[in-house]
């Protein structure tokens, strides 16, 4: 477990001595963070491997010291590799049913819905589960190994660049839920046997979330390209935009901004802003878009069970009834939290986090923060649903006595999840911290 450090000006820091809030001192400008969800400034303490270090004000883990950083992400990360290439190479799962049977591979998932004229859900499916995540291994890859060797390989600050903004749509450890929630329902009607990829899937599905979990972002960006002093004037325990300076999303660094708030981080090359862009009017329009989507996702079919002859269309709320009906309690518990409560949940925690942002700081903006930061990681798992369904739908093909097809509802309700999640990541939770005449300024520009 790792120890948290905060980086409060009057800790006793092992770079320099404790000094008040605020005073500008020789070493002020050396490792200075501003805290991308409350715009803190604050200097950073020497951390030892295991410890991390957190804003004062709103809590935001700021950076995190590891272990052997580039040994350990390089090896979970081919580690990683090779178990996706199992996965991806041997048989996922089989089912018999009255002598009639079938086994799937693992990408059999999304080639099934292409025969059936849902291309967009299993690019997504596709992206999301599988190549996304191998993009992500391979940059991890390439990057240790340069820096192992002390001489980073070529194009190594845009790869690191690019591993940020991957991480939030890799769903392996969402897919490995959807495949449990499949196997339980088929299994109540035939005979289920797991192959070698699906338990080599489960096994990359860990070592994925080891991996993003064994990236020292700060120690990478160091060894990368060191790391320049903060802008001549820079002082801790303010916030940044009114200093006229900005933390990288990215790399950390703290930059100085134009007088239009905007500029490029002097390390890694990413955009930055005091405030994102029309970050209420994205995110009201994303919302909105979503709110429109999750009417049909909801009123149309997300499965069709043909039996003998026999076609039974499922809704999303149908079939969590059905599985409560048949006994399947904690599979319909599944379903009914990732598909109904999440997405409805996210939708009226955004709408209010977007009115109180236009109002400004008032009571309690840590613990909007932290509703924000819920949003946030929770808005994926309602891709549970559209893997179930793509598992099925591969599996499920017992020539006359049963098939399973997807409905109409799988590309809405898809589309319903890329597009909260989209809104969650347009929204700026610095807006929350801001006074009331600010925050009003600022939701314009």
């Amino acid at each position: 477990m790792s120890e948290s450090v905060t980086p409060t000006p009057m800790s006793a820091e092992r770079e320099s001595t404790a000094r008040p809030r605020g005073v500008q001192t020789p070493g002020t400008r050396r490792r200075l963070r501003a805290c991308h969800e409350c715009d803190w400034v604050s200097a950073l303490p020497a951390l030892s491997p295991g410890e991390s270090a957190r804003c004062p004000r709103c809590g935001h883990v700021l950076a995190q010291r590891h272990h052997h950083p580039a040994e350990r992400s390089l090896a979970l990360a081919i580690a990683t590799l090779i178990a996706l290439a199992i996965a991806a190479s041997f048989e996922f799962v089989s089912f018999e049913i009255s002598g009639v049977s079938n086994r799937i591979e693992l990408l059999d998932t999304a080639t099934s819905l292409i025969g059936f004229d849902e291309l967009l859900v299993a690019i997504c499916e596709i992206l999301t589960i599988a190549v996304l995540p191998a993009l992500y291994l391979l940059g991890v890859v390439w990057l240790n190994f340069g820096l192992l060797q002390r001489a980073p390989l070529p194009a190594s600050r845009g790869i690191a660049r690019a591993l940020s903004h991957m991480h939030p749509w890799m769903m392996a450890d969402v897919f490995v839920i959807g495949a449990l929630v499949s196997l339980i329902k088929v299994a109540s009607l035939a005979e289920v046997s797991l192959g070698i990829a699906f338990w080599a899937f489960c096994a990359f599905a860990l070592l994925l979330l080891l991996t993003t979990q064994s990236l020292d972002t700060d120690w990478m960006w160091f060894s990368l390209a060191g790391e320049p002093l903060a802008p001549e004037g820079s002082r801790t325990g303010a916030p940044a935009a009114q200093q006229g300076l900005s933390g990288c999303p990215t790399c950390g660094l703290v930059n100085r901004i134009d007088a239009r708030g905007r500029g490029h981080c002097r390390r890694c090359g990413e955009p930055l802003h005091d405030r994102l862009p029309h970050s209420l009017q994205r995110t009201w329009a994303l919302l909105f878009a979503a709110a429109l989507l999750y009417i049909p996702a909801n009123l149309y079919p997300i499965m069709t069970t043909t039996y003998l002859g026999d076609s039974d269309p499922s809704t999303i709320i149908g079939g969590v009834i059905e599985l409560w009906e048949a006994g399947s309690i904690p599979v319909a518990m599944v379903i009914f939290i990732a598909s109904i409560l999440v997405p409805v949940g996210k939708l009226v925690a955004l709408s209010w986090l977007c009115i109180i942002a236009r109002r400004g700081t008032g009571h309690h903006p840590d613990t909007r923060t932290r509703l924000y930061r819920l949003t946030e990681f929770i808005g994926r798992w309602s891709m549970v649903d559209i893997f179930v369904v793509s598992i099925l739908v591969a599996l499920i093909r017992a020539e006359a006595l049963m098939s399973i097809t997807p409905g109409p509802a799988a590309l809405a309700f898809a589309s319903v999840v890329i597009l909260t999640m989209l809104a969650a990541i347009t929204f700026d939770p610095r807006l929350l911290w801001q006074p009331s005449s600010t925050a009003k300024e600022l939701s314009h520009a």
